[in-house]
């Protein structure tokens, strides 16, 4: 009977083991380019955004072809996408004469909660919620926050994963202000 008491702990570490390998896998699993999804690459055309805001307003982003557009994939509990937001706020001021557009993609968050922070900064742009999290999975997105630069012509020209400083905004800017 003693055998067994020693062999317990190992069956037991060999048990978490497996059930640790097969939650990695599953997590993997879901986060690989599925079939269904075309892979998203810069030059290539930004994948489709169509839904609701928070205010309640349809959202396309095909209806901004002829303005350079960020797409931003934040939510407000996430520390590096509340620091963009001034950012993007003193950007969107400074480029309005080439025609910027920010658009939000709230991820992970609660939509109250999302529409507080926005009142609070002030912030004008859109936010799309992604309920779903299917324009989440058609960009790929990583983490938060994550940013798309697009084109006048719908092109996507760059992708920052993580947080948009001064320097990064400017030059990935220039890729996406010129004439289409």
């Amino acid at each position: 009977m003693r055998p067994d008491k020693r062999r317990r702990p190992i069956l037991l570490a060999l048990v978490l083991a497996f059930a640790a390998t097969g939650a990695v896998l599953g997590a993997v699993s879901l986060t690989r380019p599925t079939a269904d999804i075309p892979a998203i690459a810069k030059g290539q055309p930004a994948p489709e955004i169509v839904g609701t805001t928070l205010d309640g307003a349809s959202f396309d982003l095909a209806a901004l072809r002829g303005r350079p557009v960020i797409v931003n994939f934040w939510g407000p509990t996430c520390v590096p996408c509340r620091s963009e937001f001034p950012l993007f706020k003193a950007k969107l001021t400074q480029h309005a004469g080439d025609g910027l557009v920010v658009v939000g993609i709230l991820m992970a968050d609660p939509p109250d909660l999302a529409r507080t922070f926005i009142a609070d900064e002030g912030a004008t742009w859109a936010t799309v919620a992604d309920p779903a999290g299917a324009i989440k999975g058609a960009y790929r997105v990583a983490a938060r926050p994550q940013s798309y630069f697009i084109d006048r012509a719908g092109i996507l020209r760059s992708i920052q994963i993580g947080e948009v400083r001064d320097e990064d905004f400017e030059r990935q800017f220039g890729l996406i202000s010129g004439a289409s």
